[in-house]
């Protein structure tokens, strides 16, 4: 369950230390934005000492490497595959031909570390207008991938587009990263919101993108994560109906009936799909009040 995703700088210590006390359900940990190129051999090093030596509580692993066309990408993987984090983020992803070099790179990896060839999993970064235009063929290119990810500041920056708090400049980008990792039958990760003292303002986007779709939200502040955590969680009141929903099932299979309505609208298949998704979030989130089905 990836409600949440806390960026973490991989040149520095402190926060690779206490990464996972700030309840992320996943940390990305940073070698490229947040890492200087003269720094980038330091933090490679920084982030294996970190990972070899924590257990960081049952967050997932993410590790964001260079870009295919950067001189650090083929020692961001060598090292990095070699610990077998859960994922690999590649950055600037602009085709389904990069993710296969990039899978092939990881495969020459783990089979150097003795690792099953496909244990390291992809979630491509598309910040870029190309990548945003090939999402469903990035989604599709691997059996690696399981997810993407938009990125909204590189993007912006690549459209001319003045970056704002409302996001309008963002909405088709939003769309159609849902939209290619749904039809592709993988999860989508939104952007971070970037003010990191507009609590409001990080709310209401957190509940804008799962209302849109996406899997979970990332955060480049630890002061994000439980709002981002609340939003891609389900509510009691959204656990309660679903309940209803699947008994008004049971009972319309007790009685024979094709048909059924709730509160006075009929119960169909994508709402009873869609009580489903909730209860097992609520299930996986260990949240009270859900039964076994």
């Amino acid at each position: 369950m990836r409600r949440s995703l806390l960026f973490v700088p991989g040149n520095h210590p402190g926060m690779l230390l206490n990464a996972d006390v700030y309840g992320a359900d996943a940390l990305i940990f940073d070698l490229e934005d947040a890492v200087a190129p003269s720094e980038k051999d330091a933090a490679r090093i920084l982030v294996r000492s970190a990972l070899q030596s924590s257990g960081y509580s049952g967050a997932e692993i993410i590790i964001r490497i260079n870009p295919l066309d950067s001189e650090f990408i083929q020692e961001d993987i060598k090292v990095m595959a070699a610990l077998k984090p859960d994922f690999i983020m590649p950055t600037k992803v602009a085709n389904a031909d990069d993710i296969v070099k990039i899978a092939d790179m990881i495969t020459q990896a783990e089979i150097e570390n003795g690792i099953v060839p496909g244990s390291v999993k992809l979630l491509p970064l598309l910040e870029t207008a190309m990548g945003i235009e090939n999402a469903y063929e990035v989604a599709r290119a691997s059996e690696r991938v399981k997810a993407i990810f938009l990125g909204a500041e590189d993007l912006s920056s690549d459209l001319q587009a003045l970056r704002s708090k409302s996001n309008e400049e963002i909405l088709y980008a939003r769309g159609r990263v849902v939209m290619a990792a749904r039809a592709a039958g993988i999860d989508a990760y939104d952007t971070p919101f970037t003010d990191v003292n507009d609590d409001e303002g990080l709310a209401r986007d957190a509940q804008y993108a799962r209302a849109i779709g996406f899997t979970g939200k990332a955060a480049i502040s630890p002061r994000h994560v439980p709002a981002i955590n609340e939003a891609f969680s389900p509510t009691q009141k959204e656990i309660s109906y679903a309940r209803e929903v699947m008994e008004a099932i049971k009972e319309a299979q007790r009685l024979g009936k094709g048909a059924i309505s709730l509160h006075g609208k009929m119960v169909d298949k994508p709402i009873v799909d869609r009580a489903r998704r909730v209860l097992d979030t609520a299930r996986a989130l260990g949240l009270g009040g859900v039964d076994d089905e």
